[in-house]
């Protein structure tokens, strides 16, 4: 089985630790009045900087993975009988991820992992991000086949001139969160009135703006928005009121410390959250990207792009199939932190995919394609900046390539009706 992964610069690991799972794009507006010294780690080249990696320990033994291959129902949901068949060679195709190896990336390490890619004849090498990398931009320059990248950024991109467009919406729900301690009383966007609140800046804001709008509230006089780095320590160290966050990374930092009060770990109880998603704002995130002149002009790119999404959801349904494996999976990819943590952002990761609102994972959705695209044109910054200034047009998704991908998936569970979440315990640091 081949497995091809491109490992990023060691140099670039340290800032994994404290990186978030957004980030910076070269040609996302930045927002001076919003954005710290100590947030703007990108160069003018830009950075897409994403979530913490982490580690998983769970290893799955011979004989538990001899039992799960011999389990009928494990083979439906994941799919293990999905090869396309023999292939006489392999196509070489590469995938630009938006930030070093973790779960995030889940379904595709599974896809290697577990031949998937190679069962519709592919070897595929997927490239690590890094605060320099720019994903659509490194799809749209030739250097990559492929690309996961949040819809706003990369259709701000296809605005500035790149021909990519979005070919599987991966993640089909809002992962981001506004997190505070309880005591402070913030419980909906109507409460960031005369508050602190954090962001991240470099168009990773825009459902916080979206939220602020829509409680009536003026960012530029009702709410103290500050530049926020990408961790949670400016939470918890009482600088700012409420922190953005993601559900699968940034919030269990806050889990995985201690309570100085108590010397245990704090509790969600300690905590409000507010769910942008829950809040009508959110936009569409992870999504498969391709180049869209090739896929007009070149029959066999569009074929390896139809065959690519296949393998990568079916790679998807093995991780909501196997969270601990598929954890572990990640680690063994290279993934550098704490095993719980990683089981943590495996779990929460495929609550944004599981389970399908239609007939498939992958599908691009109209409505919440309209919202994104509608947030992204009409929710300006405290600049002005908007991240489009047009629509972007019906060349910017296409729901034609994963539905081909779908028709070569017979057997495979793609909605995931019964769905459940594992519960996952957090250690301290996420170890």
């Amino acid at each position: 089985m081949k497995k091809s992964i491109t490992r990023a610069t060691a140099g670039l690991a340290a800032l994994a630790l404290v990186a978030g799972a957004c980030g910076s794009d070269d040609d996302s507006s930045s927002t001076a009045d919003t954005a710290s010294d100590d947030t703007e780690v990108a160069s003018d080249d830009a950075a897409e900087a994403e979530s913490d990696a982490a580690n998983d320990d769970v290893e799955a033994t011979d004989d538990t993975a001899a039992d799960e291959e011999a389990t009928d129902d494990t083979a439906a949901d994941s799919g293990d009988d999905a090869a396309s068949g023999d292939c006489d060679s392999l196509d070489e195709v590469s995938l630009q991820l938006q930030w070093f190896t973790q779960a995030q990336f889940g379904g595709y390490y599974a896809a290697v992992d577990q031949g998937f890619f190679e069962d519709q004849c592919l070897d595929v090498e997927i490239k690590e991000g890094a605060v320099e990398i720019v994903p659509q931009t490194e799809l749209a320059n030739g250097n990559a086949d492929f690309a996961i990248a949040w819809v706003p950024k990369a259709l701000q991109t296809r605005e500035a001139g790149a021909d990519i467009t979005n070919i599987a919406q991966v993640f089909e729900r809002s992962g981001t969160l506004q997190v505070s301690f309880a005591d402070n009383g913030i419980t909906s966007p109507t409460d960031f009135e005369g508050k602190t609140i954090g962001n991240w800046g470099f168009g990773n804001e825009y459902e916080v703006f979206a939220a602020i709008g829509e409680a009536g509230l003026d960012p530029a006089t009702d709410v103290d928005l500050v530049g926020q780095q990408f961790d949670m320590i400016a939470l918890l160290e009482g600088e700012i009121d409420a922190a953005e966050a993601m559900t699968y990374n940034e919030y269990a930092q806050v889990l995985e410390a201690p309570n100085p009060d108590t010397g245990e770990l704090y509790q969600p109880e300690d905590f409000n959250v507010i769910s942008y998603e829950d809040e009508g704002v959110g936009m569409l995130q992870d999504a498969i990207w391709a180049d869209a002149a090739r896929l007009a002009d070149d029959e066999a790119y569009r074929d390896q792009a139809v065959r690519f999404v296949a393998a990568a959801l079916q790679g998807w349904a093995y991780c909501r199939d196997n969270v601990e494996e598929c954890a572990t999976i990640v680690t063994e990819a290279g993934s550098t932190l704490g095993a719980s943590h990683q089981q943590w952002m495996m779990n929460e990761v495929n609550k944004l995919i599981w389970p399908a609102s239609g007939e498939s994972i992958g599908l691009i959705d109209q409505a919440a394609w309209d919202q994104t695209v509608e947030i992204s044109q009409n929710t300006p910054n405290l600049e002005g900046a908007t991240v489009l200034t047009e629509d972007p047009g019906d060349g910017a998704f296409t729901n034609d390539i994963v539905t081909e991908a779908i028709a070569l998936l017979d057997g495979v569970d793609l909605v995931g009706a019964d769905y459940a979440a594992i519960d996952v315990t957090l250690n301290e640091g996420g170890e």
